[in-house]
């Protein structure tokens, strides 16, 4: 069936369809009760702990503070902010996210704030042609519409510098919100990427001049990349410096994985005791997608009724391992010697020194000048964190690989 005739579905094949699909998501939704996620957002079941940052980060959305979200990859922010979205009262606010990861320009954000905007604070009877029938009069946007009850609208506008201003566009969720007497938190990911548009300053300020006006829209703008986060709301010197609450994700502690965990090897009828859980979460360092990755290989080893040893941990740690080698070897492919000389130092416990005079010739890093280069480009890469002078490697997996595979 071509995707423009899917709307036309006869009224009998549509209720069938919908009874069909509504059966899915029950078994789907069983099915992740019992599966450890990773890699994607979760939630319910698999969403665990974070309850201190859950009641701040709803106090926050229900006052209309805005909120700077900061954490490294995969500590579960997206998690965080949807989970948060969905305990909202409907009737009095709409949450909208975007995540900002493709967009490479101005435009391309403007573009898809606009269409996240017009397609989640819309009803599908509405089709958001109510909500502004004036901004997209000047547009032939393209709609396509799935009969599937829970799936999104899809929506392109090809908004360009001569159909619109990007002030006309900024304003867009405050004139929906007044439309519709709610008010509207706009949540949008990896929002360190503003830092790569061309001019990028002058925008941040067209940004942060339109939206510290708006009455009825608050703002959740969080990202992945902590120094770049931090550079873009943490220095005086910056647009969106104290433009809202700061929040940094920490680490799920150890004993709130326990009961997690046990829980769902639990339904296999398996057993892991709190000395392996601690082991693995110590293992890949708390990270929780790697948690939740580590713990469903250790489970996927298991036959009903067994309980988790550690060859088991071991064993899985191994494939974890493997699994990772042909990513982790294409993240050193492209290093310069000097840039996999730095991270071998770094592996080797030098946190803080690694411009002393020994230490770069212990690693041949270069000169003490090349050492904030070297640190820029591992930083750009994702590939380490700083802390005030301390340096470390981003991804623990990724750390033991270099050390076992690489350095060894």
């Amino acid at each position: 069936m071509q995707k423009g005739c899917r709307a036309l579905l006869p009224l009998r094949i549509s209720s069938i369809l919908y009874h069909f699909l509504q059966n899915v998501s029950i078994m789907k939704e069983e099915f992740e009760k019992r599966e450890f996620v990773f890699g994607v957002a979760v939630e319910d079941y698999n969403f665990t702990d974070r309850e201190q940052e859950t009641r701040q980060l709803r106090m926050n959305f229900e006052s209309g503070v805005n909120t700077i979200l900061v954490s490294p990859r995969r500590w579960g922010k997206t998690s965080l902010v949807k989970k948060v979205a969905r305990m909202m009262d409907t009737e009095r606010v709409m949450v909208v996210y975007l995540d900002m990861f493709p967009c490479k320009t101005e435009y391309d954000f403007y573009n898809t704030l606009s269409a996240a905007l017009l397609t989640q604070t819309a009803s599908r009877k509405e089709l958001w042609m109510e909500n502004a029938r004036e901004f997209v009069a000047r547009l032939v946007p393209k709609i396509s519409i799935s009969p599937e009850p829970n799936s999104d609208i899809s929506l392109s506008l090809g908004i360009t510098p001569a159909t619109h201003s990007p002030e006309e566009i900024l304003n867009l969720p405050e004139q929906i919100a007044r439309q519709k007497g709610k008010r509207i938190i706009v949540c949008i990911d990896e929002f360190q990427q503003i830092g790569e548009f061309a001019d990028s300053i002058t925008v941040q300020k067209r940004l942060r001049s339109v939206w510290q006006h708006q009455h009825l829209t608050n703002y959740c703008l969080f990202g992945s990349k902590k120094h770049l986060m931090t550079n873009l709301f943490g220095l005086r010197s910056k647009p969106f410096y104290q433009f809202g609450q700061m929040m940094y994700l920490s680490k799920i502690p150890i004993s709130a994985w326990i009961g997690y965990i046990q829980s769902h090897f639990a339904w296999k009828g398996c057993h892991i005791s709190d000395e392996i859980i601690t082991e693995l979460c110590t293992l890949v360092e708390q990270q929780s997608s790697y948690v939740q990755q580590l713990a469903g290989i250790v489970l996927s080893m298991l036959s009903e009724g067994q309980t988790t040893t550690s060859d088991h941990l071991k064993a899985a740690f191994s494939f974890l391992l493997d699994a990772c080698t042909p990513l982790f070897k294409q993240q050193i492919s492209t290093l310069t010697g000097y840039q996999l000389n730095c991270l071998r130092a770094i592996i080797a416990g030098h946190h803080s020194d690694l411009g002393e005079r020994s230490v770069r010739d212990g690693f041949d890093l270069g000169s003490a000048s090349n050492i904030p280069r070297l640190k820029n480009a591992l930083l750009e890469r994702d590939l380490i964190e700083l802390d005030g002078r301390e340096v470390t490697i981003s991804d623990p997996v990724f750390a033991r690989w270099l050390r076992e595979c690489v350095i060894s």
